[in-house]
């Protein structure tokens, strides 16, 4: 028997790639990169595509609380909650503009005992999207 366990989720997103939502490995959770986009849509809350698929124009405040959504709805399927989140890498597309709002949404989500952090800025994420989220959790 194998001490790791893919867990898939039936409310977020589906993956873009060949991955899982998560991996259990003894009491710790490792979510895959999590963004906004909706489950069974190609739909990204708040962006604006044009006829190529380039973003003309977004929402980063939609954006974020449709990923913490998206992250709360795998760490239910998956056994834990978003209490037992303990690190969070997040990616930005735009830092300038976006940190500000992402750090007081942040701020609302995580009021109480909130994890470790790692914000980073990167040029792109594989769907039109201007955020994403790599999460370690706990699980009983």
């Amino acid at each position: 028997m194998s001490n790791q366990e893919s867990i898939e989720s039936s409310k977020a997103p589906e993956p873009v790639g060949l991955y899982p939502h998560a991996r259990r490995v003894g009491n710790l959770l490792f979510l895959s990169g999590v963004g906004p986009r909706e489950r069974g849509t190609k739909k990204i809350p708040g962006v604006e595509l044009d006829e190529q698929g380039n973003i003309m124009s977004y929402d980063i405040e939609a954006q974020c609380h449709s990923v913490f959504r998206n992250i709360k709805y795998i760490l239910e399927d998956s056994g834990s909650s978003w209490d037992k989140i303990v690190d969070v890498q997040v990616f930005l597309t735009n830092m300038k503009d976006d940190f500000k709002t992402y750090n007081k949404l942040w701020a609302e989500y995580f009021s109480v005992n909130p994890p470790c952090r790692t914000t980073i800025e990167i040029n792109c994420l594989p769907t039109p999207i201007a955020i994403e989220l790599k999460v370690i959790a706990t699980i009983d």
